[in-house]
């Protein structure tokens, strides 16, 4: 724009810079880079014919150790992105499961019986769990047992329930 107003109304080249606030130097400025440019592009054309699953990364360090160019990174990057070479993201493939086993719907009381324990903390820092076991078929819980360390304690649990209910067919986890 500065140059056809300095032809059309003959002003000064600092005049016309001034109006259309750009340095007199960037008037003077000629880009010389084009042949470079276009050298770039052509290797990172080439090298990404030859390497399918190469980024940007790896064209570059190609580039400046194996080739021993002395070009920026931010300059190769630039002319990367302007031939559209990005790689594409694969997403992840998720892994096909085979259709897992329904469970079986107990149908009687005392059929299954379902164990899991919980843990939580107190205020001091010591920690404690809690054993549950519930009965599938009603969802009744038929204990509930709470200690520091549960280990003997969930065997005497465990016989008195068995005294008191009957022994059931199952027992999950």
């Amino acid at each position: 724009m500065a140059c056809h107003y300095i032809e059309e109304h003959g002003i000064s080249i600092r005049r016309a810079c001034r109006i259309f606030n750009i340095s007199v130097t960037c008037y003077y400025h000629k880009s010389m880079a084009t042949d470079e440019n276009q050298q770039i592009a052509d290797l990172l054309i080439k090298l990404t014919d030859e390497n399918k699953n190469w980024g940007f990364g790896l064209c570059f360090l190609s580039l400046r150790n194996v080739m021993g160019l002395p070009y920026n990174h931010k300059r190769v990057y630039r002319i990367y992105c302007e031939l559209e070479l990005n790689l594409r993201i694969k997403p992840k493939r998720r892994i096909k499961r085979a259709k897992p086993i329904p469970l079986a719907v107990p149908d009687r009381i005392n059929q299954s019986w379902s164990m899991d324990f919980m843990h939580d903390g107190l205020n001091d820092g010591r920690s404690f769990r809690l054993f549950n076991v519930i009965d599938d078929y009603n969802r009744e819980a038929l204990t509930v047992e709470i200690d520091f360390s549960p280990a003997q304690r969930i065997i005497r649990t465990l016989d008195q329930l068995i005294e008191y209910r009957g022994k059931p067919v199952q027992i999950m986890r």
